[in-house]
């Protein structure tokens, strides 16, 4: 089991599951509709994280990543790949009961990221899926809700954070994807994908506080501050953890919940 919990990304998949759902709730879901919300977003992120330690196993095991459970024996390449194929089998249900559109979007978040998995991560638009998949998000909670589209901003706010997200998560890894044959975008940067990984968060996070309508706010203003503080980090600090991205999305979203924006 720890072999698993370590294989889902399990930082990243809360943090989203806790997001996502955090915004269904403010847009208007019901308890029982956020409970399907997070079991959406946390069954397809499942099936996500364990089928990229499975396909990525013989890669990872090159390089000798400690920090992976495959190579250190916690749990075997064939399991993950298993418990991979259950949860897609399982989301494909869990998500078409959030309604046909919304389910059909997340649908499209889970198939973005499988295909960059399997092998969009080693090219030039390895950026896409994520842009795509993080963009579809509002959609999927407005359209399980008001059954609309979201609007412009939070489309393009979020689809900005895959990016932002997907240059921050590459960097630390930047030498053994490049001993290891992975030539997508932040690897063909190089050293350059960390000064880049913040302005596309930026202008996420200035989205997200400024685009809905309304005065910005002490809330929205602080958020700003805050999310700087964090981009900063990533500048300075050569690791560029995944997390700090998703802090920056944490502060923008609550910042957006606490001033009355909605979706």
């Amino acid at each position: 089991m720890k072999g698993l919990a370590l294989a889902s990304h399990l930082g990243p998949t809360v943090a989203v599951t806790a997001l996502v759902t955090a915004v269904a709730w403010s847009a208007g879901r019901s308890p029982t509709g956020c409970l399907l919300v997070a079991a959406t977003i946390l069954t397809g992120h499942l099936s996500i994280g364990w089928s990229n330690d499975a396909i990525d196993a013989a890669r990872d095991t090159i390089v000798n990543r400690k920090d992976k459970p495959v190579v250190r024996g916690l749990v075997s390449r064939r399991t993950l790949a298993v418990a991979a194929g259950l949860m897609l089998v399982i989301t494909v249900p869990v998500s078409l009961a959030n309604g046909l559109a919304a389910g059909l979007v997340h649908l499209l978040f889970v198939a973005c990221a499988w295909a960059y998995n399997l092998g969009l991560k080693s090219t030039v638009i390895s950026w896409l899926p994520y842009a795509v998949a993080f963009g579809g998000l509002p959609s999927f909670v407005t359209l399980g809700t008001t059954h609309t589209w979201a609007p412009w901003w939070a489309t393009m706010a979020t689809a900005l954070l895959g990016v932002g997200a997907h240059l921050a998560n590459v960097v630390p890894d930047l030498a053994d994807d490049l001993a290891t044959g992975v030539r997508g975008w932040p690897q063909r940067l190089g050293a350059h994908a960390r000064l880049l990984a913040p302005l596309p968060l930026a202008a996420a996070a200035g989205l997200l506080v400024i685009a809905p309508a309304g005065p910005i706010g002490l809330i929205g203003w602080l958020a700003l501050a805050a999310a700087a503080g964090l981009l900063i980090t990533i500048v300075l600090w050569k690791q560029a953890p995944f997390l700090v991205t998703i802090a920056i999305a944490g502060v923008s979203v609550v910042a957006l919940i606490i001033s009355g924006g909605t979706l």
